[in-house]
């Protein structure tokens, strides 16, 4: 029997009340089943996610381990799956039904790919809103070219899919990254070989609450959230520096200096949520996005950027959202008096001033 194109990795912990939609949302593809495995790796969950998961032996692998992070989940799966690609799925986020035949059309086109992701939304299955991912298009060699570097964005765990190949060269993750383990494997993946990027939203990303990464700050609870999130962050861009270091990349590069910055900007941008900044560090902090991102950035976005960095002395951390409120409404008046000001269609045919 070959080996199937794709295995489906679903990690959980204590995530049973979600569970069976995730898989739900896998059984639903419309992609060939005999091209496809399901795995589910179970962080050593206490809740009752084995008894939900019985009813779909032996469509769907179920393998229990000791907890010890997503990092460890990950690399249990690696070793136990047989797919050319592994797509990689969070037992509380949901794929579209055509998420797989997209990705597999993607990969018969590049095959040389090392990694395919696509376009998400957030969704809150409570009142049933979506808002956009932070989702950019950036396909081909990266590593080679400074403003892809600067546009790329990392992907979350249920919009990536690997080759075999890369995730070889990859793992195992460094359990020290017990959440985000999926960054360190989108942050180098990159500097493998090419990357693929689908513009389609072909996977929800489920807010509830409980996210171990998503966040909206303020809550003692997210708090905490936000603190996880720094530290394994760190630990995630220090095992990135020692890859690259082992593989002879020469981190001093230009390019891969203003990659590293990207990672330094969030990790202050959420430490001031933790700990607010006096107006000197922050101007400081602001005056390093258009320091880093000029090369992608507009003449009136770093224009803007300069007076945010300015505002901030003025008005400091706590106010300083005052000046995109006054920017969204100027915004607003500006293209309402474009409208106004803009003859209609009627008008153009008609040839009427």
């Amino acid at each position: 029997m070959r080996a199937p194109l794709i295995t489906v990795l679903i990690d959980t912990y204590n995530y049973g009340h979600f569970i069976e939609e995730a898989v739900e949302s896998v059984l639903a593809q419309d992609f060939p089943v005999d091209q496809m495995e399901i795995i589910v790796v179970d962080d050593g969950s206490t809740d009752d996610t084995a008894d939900r998961l019985r009813k779909y032996a032996p469509r769907v692998r179920y393998l229990h381990k000791p907890n010890g992070g997503q990092a460890s989940a990950f690399n249990f799966g690696f070793e136990h799956s047989a797919g050319e690609l592994i797509a990689l799925l969070d037992a509380d986020d949901l794929w579209e039904s055509n998420k797989l035949s997209r990705v597999a059309h993607e990969y018969a086109i590049h095959p040389e790919s090392v990694m395919i992701y696509h376009n998400y939304v957030y969704w809150d299955p409570g009142g049933g809103a979506t808002w956009p991912g932070y989702f950019s298009e950036v396909s081909g060699e990266l590593p080679k070219d400074a403003k892809k570097m600067l546009r790329y964005m990392i992907a979350p765990t249920s919009a990536t899919v690997f080759t075999r190949n890369a995730l070889d060269l990859l793992s195992p993750v460094p359990t020290a990254v017990t959440i985000q383990a999926d960054v360190f494997l989108d942050a180098l993946a990159i500097f493998l070989g090419p990357v693929t990027a689908i513009p389609e939203c072909l996977m929800r990303y489920r807010v509830h609450g409980q996210n171990l990464f998503y966040s909206r700050g303020g809550a003692p609870a997210e708090r905490k959230q936000i603190q996880k999130r720094i530290e394994t962050r760190q630990a995630c861009i220090d095992e990135m520096r020692a890859w690259l270091l082992e593989r002879r990349w020469d981190t001093s590069d230009p390019c891969l200096l203003a990659y590293f910055r990207q990672w330094e900007l969030l990790q202050e941008k959420d430490g001031f949520q933790l700990s607010s900044p006096d107006r000197t560090r922050l101007a400081y902090h602001l005056s390093r996005y258009p320091v880093t991102y000029a090369a992608i950035m507009s003449p009136q976005h770093i224009l803007y950027s300069w007076i945010t960095v300015f505002a901030a002395l003025i008005l400091g951390y706590r106010h300083l959202d005052k000046l995109e409120g006054v920017r969204t409404r100027f915004k607003r008046v500006r293209e309402s008096l474009g409208r106004l000001l803009r003859p209609s269609s009627r008008d153009r045919l008609s040839g009427s001033p």
